[in-house]
């Protein structure tokens, strides 16, 4: 197996993984040994025809699919550990030529957590906070104390899109805009409406929603990315027992366990929020 890697100015990983014939002829083999398995020919009962006659009846474009089914997400695995890469998202596969008794080639492109800058956050909030800092008399003292300033959570998220830069991917953010769009369909069809209907209802075009979806996610997407990359730097971490206060916290045993399996999505929101609380937290 070869593979040549492409880095595309938009984020995109591109790789183009080329694999020997020899490396899939024993896949190949396997998967007609299972049509042949299945194929009914008259005068002979199911599975028993002779291979070399049930081949010339076989549909190749089926075959040819069934092999890449095993071959493809077992070869994009090697690329991606041969190549270091840490991918983030799933990755979109073009098949560019496969036959029998050839290479295999395909396209496979994915992308990686983007590199954050983080800017002067700290002082900039810092700023904000001492600026809606105010005075307030104390009963038996002559000079007036200050009282401390909180910031509202947009402020905060302000400040750090602002202040923070974030190379997200293409990809990346498609991928975003086309879960959207599913929550959407799913959402509407539960109303017994089609996005069709919804949009007409709501006066917007399909253009239109994808361009404030793609807005959306990258906003969001960009917040998320900062977020972490200041919960590094300020070391900030959540505990087991943070979980688990969450965790047991749900309505009911069922909803527990639903947190337990997705403990780390879970930390990972956890993590978030003490990050947002920390830089909402007054001067004192």
């Amino acid at each position: 197996m070869t593979v040549a890697v492409n880095r595309l100015v938009n984020g995109t990983i591109e790789l183009t993984i080329t694999i020997p014939w020899n490396d899939i002829k024993t896949t190949y083999e396997q998967v007609v040994e299972e049509f042949v398995k299945e194929v009914e020919l008259p005068g002979f009962r199911k599975g028993k025809a002779p291979r070399k006659l049930v081949e010339e009846k076989l549909d190749k474009s089926k075959v040819y699919e069934e092999v890449l089914k095993q071959v493809v997400p077992k070869n994009y695995a090697e690329a991606i550990k041969q190549e270091n890469l840490t991918p983030i998202v799933s990755p979109r596969i073009e098949v560019i030529s496969f036959k029998e008794n050839e290479v295999c080639q395909f396209r496979a492109q994915t992308c990686e957590k983007p590199q954050v800058s983080l800017g002067n956050y700290q002082e900039t909030i810092s700023k904000l906070k001492r600026e809606k800092q105010t005075k307030i008399w104390v009963p038996g003292k002559d000079v007036k104390e200050e009282k401390p300033a909180e910031l509202g959570l947009e402020e905060i998220i302000k400040v750090l899109l602002e202040t923070s830069q974030v190379n997200l991917p293409t990809l990346l953010v498609e991928d975003e805009v086309n879960r959207m769009l599913a929550r959407l369909i799913d959402q509407t069809q539960k109303l017994g409406l089609t996005v069709e209907q919804y949009l007409l209802a709501q006066g917007k075009t399909i253009e239109g929603l994808k361009a404030e979806y793609k807005d959306q996610a990258a906003r969001n997407l960009a917040l998320e990315f900062i977020l972490e990359a200041i919960a590094d730097n300020e070391k900030i971490q959540v505990s087991d027992e943070e979980i688990e206060k969450v965790i047991k916290s749900a309505k009911d045993t069922k909803e527990q366990e639903a947190l337990r399996a997705q403990k780390y999505y879970l930390a990972t929101i956890l993590r978030r929020q003490k990050t947002l609380d920390r830089l909402a937290k007054p001067i004192v």
